[in-house]
């Protein structure tokens, strides 16, 4: 592992992350952050037409590249329709359940860019006037959002800037706990961006010399299913997604340990790879929890059926209740930040 992995830095850098708006469709401001951290690191990158970026750290051989991803976007919503009270109805971007943002405080991002506050609650959500208020299905027809100004019907709404399409992202809540819970929605994918920016850090600032020229792509699109299946160089030779580890009933994966996924919805990663990862984990005593999610995909897999001739394989932090309020444990974050640590430094498989 890196003797300068630095989990203060790296937490700080996560609550950046987290607390910057960035539904999949709404990027640009947390892309303009990563950009500014790695302006601050001295790091050489591009950006893609899609709004990704690609940070480039060259290696001994420069014919045969590596390619390790993390997504910045997250789960969000889109204004649907402005309702005759002035409240409004939403469209799901990515896939959660309605309950899981039931209650929770957001954002509408309006297209002056003004932000406006609100909630996210179920229309039958007053006990006094509702009898169904707990048994109404939770559904699109369902929630609404409460904004958080004087407004009675439909046009008041309008006047303050709100429309259809403009999006809404959930507040994260983050917090750290004294014993070392990492608590907050949006930790898919921000957990392993923060980590793939302190790993460049550390390499940047150890002046590190990579066996392979090795690239960093920050992706914005993973939630809706195509953030990292383009603009891949053409030297790349494996392709490792760095996205969180699923756990729950039948799964191996915990919030203690990295998470390296043999098998998602897609089909197996590549097994050389996969086992090249492993053994980086038996070899340097890194705790870690080889697993299978049977409703995932990943950038890696994007990549594959996008048609890329890459070896993919993909492994991150654990991360309990994806998609809702999210944890995972700073034992995690250390584990991911060592298994990245040791690849990049490994020589490549034949």
């Amino acid at each position: 592992m890196s003797k300068n992995y630095d989990e203060k830095w790296t937490l700080s850098l996560l609550q950046k992350l987290v607390e910057t708006p960035s539904p999949s469709g709404y990027t640009g401001r947390v892309m303009k952050l990563i950009q500014m951290e790695l302006d601050a690191l001295k790091v050489d990158y591009k950006k893609t037409n899609k709004g990704a970026i690609i940070a480039t750290i060259e290696g001994t051989n420069t014919e045969r590249h590596r390619l390790l991803t993390a997504h910045t976007d997250t789960l969000g919503a889109m204004v649907k329709e402005v309702k005759s009270d002035g409240r409004l109805k939403l469209s799901m971007i990515g896939g959660f359940n309605w309950d899981a943002v039931e209650g929770e405080y957001c954002q509408i991002h309006t297209a002056s860019g003004k932000d406006i506050r609100g909630t996210i609650l179920m229309h039958q959500t007053t006990v006094h006037v509702y009898k169904d208020a707990g048994s109404a299905k939770r559904s699109a027809d369902n929630i609404e959002v409460r904004i958080d100004e004087k407004v009675l019907k439909a046009e008041d709404t309008r006047q303050l800037g709100i429309e259809v399409g403009d999006f809404v992202s959930f507040d994260p809540r983050f917090e750290v706990t004294k014993s070392g819970f990492v608590k907050s929605r949006h930790l898919d994918d921000k957990a392993s961006t923060a980590l793939l920016i302190e790993l460049v850090r550390s390499l940047k600032q150890e002046k590190t010399k990579l066996p392979h020229t090795t690239h960093f792509y920050i992706s914005n699109n993973e939630e809706i299913g195509y953030g990292g299946n383009s603009n891949i160089p053409e030297q790349t030779v494996e392709y490792i997604a760095v996205d969180m580890g699923a756990i729950g009933d039948g799964q191996t994966s915990d919030e203690y340990t990295v998470s390296v996924c043999a098998k998602d919805s897609s089909g197996p990663y590549h097994y050389d790879l996969t086992q090249h990862l492993t053994g980086l984990c038996k070899s340097k005593d890194i705790p870690f929890k080889l697993d299978i999610y049977p409703y995932y995909g990943s950038d890696a897999s994007a990549a594959i059926r996008a048609g890329f001739d890459v070896k993919h394989a993909l492994f991150g932090p654990g991360i309990e209740s994806s998609h809702a309020l999210e944890r995972t444990h700073v034992d995690s974050l250390e584990a991911t930040a060592q298994l990245l640590y040791a690849y990049v430094t490994s020589e490549m498989m034949d």
